[in-house]
């Protein structure tokens, strides 16, 4: 089922990817969908790919060798059109089967695994593009629902005992070991789940950047249900 998304100031929706890719951000519009009901049984792929570890890339190859239904054959060619769209674009889109990511449980006062919600940082010019074909789906955050957790009083003064040095110098180290990229949502902020078949732009922190980068995170995964996830 498609979302509405119709009356978040966030998010602009659009009908095709010509449009996805030149629709631009604003300053507080930092989200774009391609809102798509997809035809096909994706769960069909997900369920004759063979997942190696926690993760595993699936690449154009590994979905032609499938051997799969009407249904499951419509799927396929979706996935593959979506891959060749975004390479065309000048992207490189890579297809995910995952169990789970890996967890950050170094510190117990801070994450920063994918679960935790967090922006994404380039040094050039780039979104990042993403669209859940199979399993949870990722949420995305309002800006003004989240605050920055480096500066949480007390998760910041743990990380300065961490560190021990000059302020100058944590800033750095806080930049350096992306602690900066990660936030809190805010009480009663209200996670939006991007859904199913959608395909997402999400702006991206880099210099000269106009747009507020989106806040974003992993799903935690069903129980017994791996992902099938397009992500560049």
């Amino acid at each position: 089922m498609v979302h509405t998304f119709s009356d978040n100031d966030q998010i602009r929706v659009v009908s095709s990817f010509s449009e996805l890719i030149n629709t631009h951000f604003t300053e507080t519009q930092n989200t774009v969908g391609w809102l798509r009901n997809l035809d096909g049984d994706f769960k069909e792929i997900v369920s004759k790919l063979q997942l190696n570890e926690s993760i595993t890339e699936v690449y154009p190859k590994d979905i032609l060798e499938l051997q799969l239904s009407k249904e499951g054959s419509i799927a396929r060619e979706i996935i593959l059109q979506d891959l060749q769209l975004l390479t065309d674009f000048g992207a490189k889109p890579s297809l995910n089967l995952l169990k789970n990511y890996e967890r950050d449980t170094e510190l117990d006062f801070i994450s920063t695994d994918v679960y935790s919600y967090h922006i994404d940082r380039s040094p050039i010019a780039t979104d990042t593009f993403l669209c859940t074909y199979y399993g949870a789906a990722s949420d995305i955050l309002p800006n003004e629902k989240a605050v920055q957790k480096i500066l949480i009083p007390e998760i910041r003064e743990k990380l300065k005992e961490l560190h021990n040095d000059t302020d100058a110098e944590f800033e750095n180290f806080l930049e350096d070991c992306c602690f900066d990229l990660h936030y809190q949502p805010k009480p009663n902020a209200q996670p939006i789940n991007l859904g199913i078949g959608n395909l997402w732009k999400l702006a991206v922190d880099y210099p000269d950047q106009k747009a507020l980068p989106c806040i974003h995170r992993a799903p935690v995964e069903n129980d017994g249900e791996y992902r099938l996830l397009l992500i560049c």
